[in-house]
């Protein structure tokens, strides 16, 4: 293997392993500040809000940066969704960044596309 494509994979290493160090230093310092202001509480309540309805829910943990479905439940530290092909899935409220309505159109069909 020539030289060049070396340096290619050891960069590439290098930048894989930055950002699991850069998304783990962020949940850390989150965690730590929703335990000294008792965020967690502040964001139970606001998340009861948006029971039965379709939210978008933002997460510092998912791959594609957000979560997509029907807030079935709210629990002591975390809520239960239903996805639109059935799947129910558990968020915990320490990582959830962000909880949004799933915007509509004037005629209350969903926006094709969501830009934020």
């Amino acid at each position: 293997m020539p030289n060049y494509l070396w340096i290619v994979v050891i960069l590439i290493i290098f930048l894989c392993i930055g950002k699991k160090r850069r998304t783990a230093a962020a949940v850390w310092q989150i965690q730590n500040r929703r335990k000294q202001n008792k965020e967690m509480l502040i964001m139970k309540e606001f998340a009861k809000q948006f029971i039965g309805e379709e939210c978008i829910i933002y997460t510092i943990t998912s791959n594609d940066g957000s979560i997509q479905g029907v807030i079935k439940e709210i629990g002591d530290s975390g809520m239960i969704i239903e996805r639109n092909s059935g799947q129910r899935e558990i968020v915990n409220l320490d990582f959830v960044t962000r909880i949004r309505e799933y915007p509509r159109k004037k005629n209350g069909k969903k926006k094709g596309m969501v830009l934020d």
